[in-house]
């Protein structure tokens, strides 16, 4: 009989026993350590959630969480102690130097055994994800700071799936010292020895397409909306959907954002033809075919990117996508007639096929209930016919947003004149800061969306000298910060601009990108208490780029420009309002 932990008098949560273990349990545990912060958000989910939704059932919508093993944070510290290794023996080396040489290392001989018997039962892809004890914290939640690794776990040898799951759990241990989670620590003001891992085994949602493994949908949820439009208000929440597995979403690349009290009203786009090309034109999926070449510290070693035409040929985009009429320049809701696709999920908000915005709202609301406070909710839907349609939906993570509300005195009248460096009708803090000086940006002469990543490593030097003299700046770029996708922003991690106390995104005349909230990097600016500010060409209130070209240049790069003010910047901030003003 499986024995339970003992967490609460509500979580039905057991040890995994090799002896009893059929494949079939929801949520199960190796070891005598700590679950952390990601799998007990899971355990929320599971017991004290999922009641509340079934009291109250939708018709032909499912929710629940997809089975999972906790590899407790006990294996973590023997896997350490027994191999040699500790934050001091890996400092200093380079994120792939780490990962190989823990690769090398001997997994713990308790957990070999028990790990095996899973994987002999399970025979679905599989995400191992990270479960730290500082992961999904309020204060600094840690969101997307560790790597996530999925595996097809489709080899018919047991053998094969048990190496190929050893790796990936080596591979979410080994990026607990990579820089990205070393310098968000530091920046936060924690210790890599005050951290320990524990690792999530969960399957993923999705169905099989040939080749290709992947949800209908992924989604991020937030209770709130720093950036509403339309008749969308702050409380009304935010959420944002892409075809595929949540790697899109986490990678800040091209989404689609609704408010799930408005699921008709599209974002503002000024024609049709801008609508179809600042929406997703590729997805994730996990690779089911031949096997890659062997790469453990890759992780994307099992994924494959994939276009609509793909996903066209899978059927899978009838309740996602409309189809663009060119010779009208008008959008067409459905798959229905010929023509480029464009993923804006109308059937599924418009149509009323099923009652998915209703269940969503529904599960936003009991998990805020459940939380205290607001929340984001990560998601995967998978559509079927049974015989009519069904949608499942997989709760994946939920964590809590901390929302800092200080009053700030601001009016509209403050926002323009000339003691004003920029401002904005789009803004997400509260408060006033007036310790900066120091200022930070892209040249906007030699900026190109070309040499974003060069753009990055210019402004991690930059950062690493700030953080080190303990000097918070301003920082101002184009487009997303902390998008992977070239042409979208800059593709920063936390960590290379951890110093900054204020952020700035702004656009270039003709290159105009929909805001970044939503994404695990604005989930650590909203709880960190960072200043951001957006800012589009056709803004009312310009930036003064003559008087930052005017001050006190510290360093210049080919992109980046570092210049200090004469006196300290007066930021003044409220999101309630929507508005915020930097002053000289």
């Amino acid at each position: 009989m499986n024995e339970r932990k003992s967490l609460s008098a509500n979580e039905r949560i057991f040890r995994f026993n090799r002896e009893t273990f059929g494949g079939t349990e929801t949520f199960t545990y190796l070891g005598d350590g700590e679950l952390g912060g990601k799998a007990r958000g899971l355990a929320l989910i599971q017991e004290a959630i999922l009641p509340l939704l079934a009291a109250r059932p939708l018709p032909s919508v499912s929710v629940y969480v997809p089975n999972l093993l906790v590899v407790t944070t006990r294996f973590f510290d023997l896997f350490l102690e027994n191999n040699g290794l500790s934050c001091a023996a890996l400092a200093g080396q380079s994120d792939d130097r780490i990962a190989h040489r823990v690769q090398k290392a001997e997994l713990p001989p308790e957990l070999v055994g028990d790990l095996r018997a899973f994987a002999s039962k399970i025979h679905s892809p599989l995400a191992v994800r990270s479960s730290s004890l500082l992961e999904d914290q309020a204060q600094a939640p840690f969101a997307g700071v560790y790597e996530t690794k999925m595996i097809p776990n489709n080899q018919p040898d047991l053998d094969s799936r048990f190496n190929r799951l050893v790796e990936a759990v080596k591979f979410v241990w080994a990026s607990t010292f990579f820089k990205k989670a070393t310098t968000y620590m530091a920046s936060v003001g924690r210790s890599p020895e005050e951290e320990k891992m524990a690792v999530i085994v969960q399957e993923i949602a999705g169905q099989r397409h040939g080749d290709r493994f992947y949800p209908n949908i992924s989604g991020v949820a937030r209770s709130c909306n720093f950036f509403p439009f339309g008749h969308a208000a702050f409380d009304d929440g935010i959420v944002n959907l892409a075809l595929g597995l949540g790697k899109t979403i986490v990678d800040g690349s091209r989404v689609w954002s609704y408010s799930p009290a408005f699921p008709g009203t599209d974002p503002p786009f000024a024609t049709a033809r801008d609508l179809l090309e600042q929406t997703q034109t590729d997805f994730w999926a996990v690779n089911m075919g031949k096997p890659p070449a062997h790469d453990p510290i890759r992780e994307t070693e099992y994924l494959v990117q994939c276009g609509l035409a793909d996903a066209d040929y899978d059927d899978t985009l009838a309740l996602a996508a409309s189809t663009y009429d060119a010779e009208n320049d008008r959008i067409r809701m459905g798959t229905g007639t010929a023509g480029p696709r464009v993923l804006d999920f109308a059937p599924l908000r418009r149509a009323n096929v099923l009652p998915f915005n209703e269940a969503l709202d529904d599960v936003i609301d009991r998990c805020r209930e459940a939380s205290g406070g607001h929340v984001e909710i990560e998601f995967a839907v998978n559509f079927e016919n049974r015989p009519r349609p069904c949608a499942d939906i997989s709760l994946l993570q939920v964590r809590p947003i901390a929302l800092r509300r200080e009053p700030a005195d601001i009016r509209e009248s403050d926002l323009s004149g000339p003691g004003v460096l920029l401002a904005s009708e789009r803004v997400l803090g509260y408060g006033v800061i007036d310790t900066l000086r120091d200022i930070v940006y892209l040249r906007p002469e030699s900026f190109d969306f070309r040499h974003s990543r060069q753009m990055a490593e210019e402004i991690e030097a930059v950062n690493a000298r700030l953080v080190g003299q303990q000097r918070p700046y301003l920082l101002i770029g184009f487009g997303r910060w902390g998008s992977t996708e070239p042409s979208l922003g800059i593709p920063v991690a936390w960590g290379q601009i951890s110093g900054a106390r204020v952020i700035v995104e702004s656009s270039l005349p003709g290159k105009d990108i929909d805001l970044s909230q939503g994404y695990h990097f604005f989930h650590n600016i909203s709880s960190l208490g960072v200043g951001y500010f957006s800012h589009k060409p056709g803004d009312p209130y310009a930036i003064d780029w003559d008087w930052l070209a005017g001050r006190r240049l510290v360093s210049e790069t080919r992109f980046v420009r570092h210049v200090e003010a004469e006196s300290c910047l007066k930021v003044v901030m409220d999101a309630g309002k929507k508005l915020g003003v930097i002053l000289k």
